[in-house]
This record gives C-alpha cells, structure tokens and sequence, in this order.
C-alpha cells in the first residue's frame, strides 16, 4: 500500500488579517505536493490573496502555522523564506518597469550572483521573447509579457515552489492562454506551482488540485477537473452550467 505524500507546503487552519481584530481568514488550509500545480478560487473578498500572502510571511496570522518542507516558516520574513526555496510574484507591481528585462532578472537573483549567468541562460531558454528584448527596458513589455518577466525573475532566485497572485488578472483573453502555458512550463520544469486566480475555469483545467474558499475557509477542495466538472461548483463560481 502505497503511502500518501508529504505536502511540499502546508497551511493548517490560518486565522488573520491585516487589522487586528478584524479577520479576513477564518480557518482556512491548503496543501501542496512536489510538483502540483494547486489553484485557489473563489469570489471576491474570499480571503484568495491573503492566504497567499500569510504563506509567503507578508502577513503573520493570529492562529495556525505555514509549514514548508516540514519547517514551520509562520510569520518568517519573506527573505528568509526565498532562501528556503519559496518566491512570490504579486499581483501587481512585480517588475521594476524603469530597468532593463537583464536587469529584472539581475535583481531576482541578489542572493546567488555568483551563478548569474546560467540562470539567466535558462531562464532565456525558457523565455526565448525575453531574450530578443533584454536590452529593452520593461515598461515597454505587453501585459503577458510583464507577467513571463515577473515569473521569470522569481525564478532567478532557483525556488521549489513558486506563489502566483493572479497572474492574469487584467490580461487580453490571449495573453491569458500565454500565462497559462507559462505555468504548465515552469511546472514542467520540476517547480511546485501555487496560484490564486480569477479564470476559474482556465486554471482548474490545467491543476492538479483545487481550492475553493469563501468567507476565509474551504468550501470546496478536490482534483482540478473534478471540481471543474461539479456541478454545484459550476453554479456557484464559475458562472454556470459545466462544460
């Protein structure tokens, strides 16, 4: 009998907010394995973005412990926790649009210049548009664009799992699908991916597990595709009838 796997990350009943006293997580959980791709959904106001943000040490919750590969990082500082094998990329504010695509991916790698250059070759390799454009200065990226820059710079840092705060949001219908496959690729790359998101439908098809939350706990949890096809899943977040 085969054993279950160890989670990568762990968040067991998280409590908290950003204002004392005033809860936005009531309870919420979320595991990943090595190598998942987990997607977290849900309305607005669900609490998506500040579980993200109390796995990553931005916020520290009031009850509960983030674990990751066993270590309890609760409250740890973000810093502590990129050198631990774990990145965030923001919804917003992600890149520094002023500098150069070579010097984003310069800056998410503060803490191992000494490898510089072939992380940056791989990330070039992986992100060959980045590489026509590396002298450019980052303002002048499209918004799908943006969204490979920021992805590529968190993985300068070589992390284990990556944290995705709506990666998509605001984005054309067809950078969207380009984001998508970003993520299947940096995922095939051996990366466990966490991703919030509001294309419900897009980013259940292609996880291995999803969450769902509402009023700061779990709703719904299961495989991607089961919950994609859950009809009372469908009728409540995804805008109707399963396809």
């Amino acid at each position: 009998m085969s054993e279950e796997p160890s989670p990568v990350l762990r968040a067991d009943g998280l409590v908290g907010g950003y204002v004392e006293g005033v809860d936005i997580l009531n309870g919420c959980s979320l595991d990943a394995n090595e190598g998942e791709i987990v997607v977290v959904i849900g309305p607005n106001g669900a609490g998506k973005s500040t579980l993200i943000k109390a796995m990553f040490g931005l916020i520290t919750p009031r009850e509960g412990r983030v674990l990751f590969r066993g270590t309890d990082i609760t409250g740890m500082p973000p810093h502590r926790i990129t050198r631990l094998g774990m990145s965030y990329v923001p919804q917003v504010e992600n890149i520094f649009p002023s500098l150069t695509i070579q010097e984003n991916l310069e800056m998410g790698a503060s803490q191992g210049r000494a490898e510089l250059a072939p992380r940056m070759e791989r990330m070039f390799e992986m992100f060959p548009i980045l590489l026509e454009r590396r002298r450019h200065r980052a303002d002048g990226l499209s918004g799908g664009e943006r969204q490979m820059l920021a992805v590529a710079r968190a993985l300068m840092a070589e992390p284990s799992v990556l944290l995705l705060d709506e990666p998509s949001a605001g984005l054309a219908p067809r950078a969207v699908a380009e984001v998508f496959q970003t993520v299947q690729r940096v995922n095939a790359n051996g990366v466990t991916i966490v991703m919030i998101e509001q294309n419900a439908r897009d980013a259940l098809a292609i996880a291995d597990r999803g969450f769902v939350l509402e009023s700061g706990q779990n709703r719904f949890t299961g495989p991607g595709r089961d919950l994609l096809n859950d009809p009372k899943v469908a009728e409540l977040y995804l805008g109707g009838a399963t396809t």
